[in-house]
């Protein structure tokens, strides 16, 4: 007989999806956004939630739909070289480059620091992403276990947290949403602005990561067919979105109405701690910094995982399981004493490229039925998507950077011959133009 997954059980499974995908910048970057878009914060939440939750959902759904056992399979459908490059950059983009040194330096910044003494605040960040890092590495050492850990045991206590924070806000709101102005880009486009913002998330690429993890917890619960696989990880993913867009349009909606108390703060972090120290005075740093802290650990537990079980996977030959752990554990640790800033703008640059690219190859996968996920049409688009991508990466360095690299006739002729690239979508026109050929040479060389 055919094992199915329970009501209760598929809840745990969805309950460790969200965990791992809903980090502290899950938090920061949607408070922010309802600062800045004011009464314009619907326009922009649509377009926070279709990059935000709509393509992490497509993400998990393309890896359960393939059947693929992972990324580096999935991506390998355009080639080998390709699978290997796109998956090792991805991984170490959600891993111990950005996501996971961020996870780090969130907590620190928005729940601790304001706690502390502005003096010897360098050794401080130290120790606290020594000890960060060390509950990571106690929990990812324990990969077995994470279903418990995350989808039974932090997540919960997160949710807790949250909840007490952002029913009180919205209960006794600052101010009416309607009364508040909309600022910068969000004035003239809230939806665009909104799709990018939620760039930002990283969850896109952690939907497409994070399936293998996905995988392997419903088959522990003794599912083995691939049909059911694929159908109980699109359910798990649904489910975890429904939360993650509820949660995102509530913390929206308090970051607005703070407008009528507050100026619009410089991120999402600090308008956070002026909103918990308004409703629970000294005892509110300490509410939000155990939310924050509690997110940031279980992402982080979520990204070391996957990856260290993607790189064993990549290179069977290679370092263990553990050794991938420790690796990716200490050199988040250095990465995430450069601070947070450091990691944020360039963080910003390697999205724009990773993106375009992930995007494509969800929406290829969720469509190949249609063309037989032939090869041919596979390399054109996401070769045509590639070259545009990297005009969109040049563009999003910073200042200082594209001046050093003398960058300014690329930027200026790409955002002037290149239809969005100025929006940040210089991606899309090339990506169509790839599809259509790829099919007519489908249709003229079909084998």
């Amino acid at each position: 007989m055919m094992k199915k997954l329970t009501f209760r059980q598929l809840i745990v499974v969805a309950s460790m999806l969200f965990g791992m995908f809903f980090g502290a910048g899950n938090l920061i970057f949607p408070a922010s956004m309802g600062q800045l878009a004011g009464r314009n914060l619907w326009l922009a939440s649509v377009g926070f939630l279709i990059t935000g939750v709509g393509l992490p959902l497509l993400g998990v759904a393309a890896l359960g739909v393939s059947r693929e056992e992972g990324l580096l399979e999935l991506s390998s459908r355009v080639g080998k070289g390709y699978g290997l490059f796109f998956t090792c950059l991805l991984y170490l983009t959600i891993g111990p480059f950005f996501a996971i040194p961020r996870c780090a330096t969130v907590s620190y910044t928005v729940g601790i620091q304001r706690m502390l003494p502005q003096t010897g605040q360098t050794a401080a960040l130290a120790v606290f992403s020594l000890v960060f890092f060390g509950a990571v590495l106690f929990f990812s050492l324990r990969p077995g276990e994470i279903l418990t850990w995350i989808g039974k045991v932090l997540n919960p206590l997160f949710l807790c947290f949250l909840a007490v924070l952002i029913l009180r806000a919205l209960t006794a709101p600052l101010g009416a949403v309607a009364d508040i102005e909309p600022t910068g880009s969000y004035a003239a486009a809230p939806l665009s602005t909104g799709l990018l913002e939620g760039y930002n998330t990283m969850d896109a690429l952690a939907g497409l990561a994070f399936g293998i993890i996905v995988v392997h917890a419903i088959r522990s619960l003794g599912v083995e067919e691939p049909g059911e696989v694929a159908k109980s990880t699109v359910f798990a993913g649904l489910f975890s979105s429904l939360l993650m867009a509820l949660i995102y349009l509530m913390v929206t909606v308090v970051g607005a109405q703070s407008r009528g108390q507050f100026e619009a703060s410089s991120n999402g972090g600090e308008a956070l701690a002026q909103i918990a120290e308004y409703y629970f005075g000294p005892a509110g740093a300490l509410i939000l910094a155990a939310t924050v802290t509690i997110a940031c650990l279980k992402t982080a537990v979520g990204l070391v995982t996957s990856c260290g079980e993607t790189f064993v996977k990549i290179f069977p030959g290679g370092p263990s399981y553990r050794a991938w752990a420790v690796t990716f554990s200490v050199v988040s640790f250095l990465i995430a004493n450069l601070g947070l800033n450091a990691i944020l703008d360039y963080s910003t640059p390697v999205l724009m490229f990773l993106y375009p690219l992930s995007i494509v190859l969800i929406l290829l996968t969720l469509g190949g039925s249609l063309f037989g996920n032939h090869r041919t049409v596979l390399r054109w688009t996401i070769g045509c998507t590639m070259v545009a991508a990297v005009f969109d990466l040049l563009r999003a360095l910073p200042a200082q950077a594209q001046a050093a690299l003398h960058l300014e006739p690329v930027v200026d002729w790409a955002q002037t011959w290149l239809p969005l690239c100025s929006q940040g979508f210089g991606w899309v026109l090339p990506a169509v133009v790839g599809l259509v050929i790829g099919l007519v040479l489908r249709r003229v060389r079909p084998a």
